[in-house]
């Protein structure tokens, strides 16, 4: 049974990842609160942000999982977000690979690129280039649309757009679909059925891909 790590396993994407990994894998997961009633396969390691790439070591995972992500308004400034969605994404990863993971599966957000003059989508470029970078066995990138699902923190400007998606989601076709809303249990669903995927090589997914993963 391959040893599984997950981060991010209290937000949106991640607590339905877990849900979906606990029942059959040795799975780990770092917070930075406790998580409760877990069941015996799963260990859960309360620790601040700086001590994430260390605690990621002494695992040593065989598969590295990252649903981290944030915003600037929630972050309070750019510095904060890039400190998430960058500087704690790649040390996470680079630990991983450090300490022998075979793969790496990964977040990121639809039209992430590092020459974006846009620092949200900038930051998530840079980031992954960082993860590709580090030549896993398997990378998985996954880039959804704006995502569907209730979320524990407020987030005006996602309320909105979840509230016009059926909309806007109907006027987006071709290379545009991409862009279109996806249900966050869809992108959590992929992201479990590629775990222990056996084909090599680093792989970017986006909406339509994800769906297909989902099943």
């Amino acid at each position: 049974m391959s040893k599984i790590l997950l981060v991010g396993a209290t937000g949106l994407v991640g607590s339905q990842v877990f849900k979906g990994l606990c029942s059959a894998h040795d799975l780990h997961i770092i917070s930075r609160r406790p998580l409760v009633s877990l069941p015996p396969n799963v260990m859960c390691h309360v620790i601040a942000s700086e001590g994430w790439a260390e605690l990621t070591a002494k695992i040593a995972p065989d598969i590295a999982i990252s649903c981290l992500g944030t915003t600037i308004k929630t972050a309070g400034s750019k510095t904060a977000f890039a400190a998430v969605d960058f500087d704690l994404v790649t040390a996470f990863a680079a630990a991983a690979k450090e300490s022998g993971a075979r793969q790496m599966i990964a977040i990121s957000s639809v039209g992430a690129s590092a020459s974006s003059a846009n620092f949200y989508l900038s930051t998530k470029g840079k980031a992954e280039a960082g993860l590709r970078a580090l030549e896993f066995g398997r990378l998985d990138i996954l880039r959804p649309g704006l995502l569907r699902g209730d979320r524990q923190e407020s987030r005006a400007g996602e309320a909105l757009g979840m509230m016009l998606s059926p909309f806007t989601d109907a006027l987006m076709h071709g290379p545009l679909r991409r862009y279109r809303s996806i249900d966050s249990a869809t992108v959590a669903r992929a992201i479990v059925n590629l775990v222990e995927t056996e084909r090599h090589g680093q792989f970017i997914h986006e909406n339509d891909a994800i769906t297909a993963l989902a099943g």
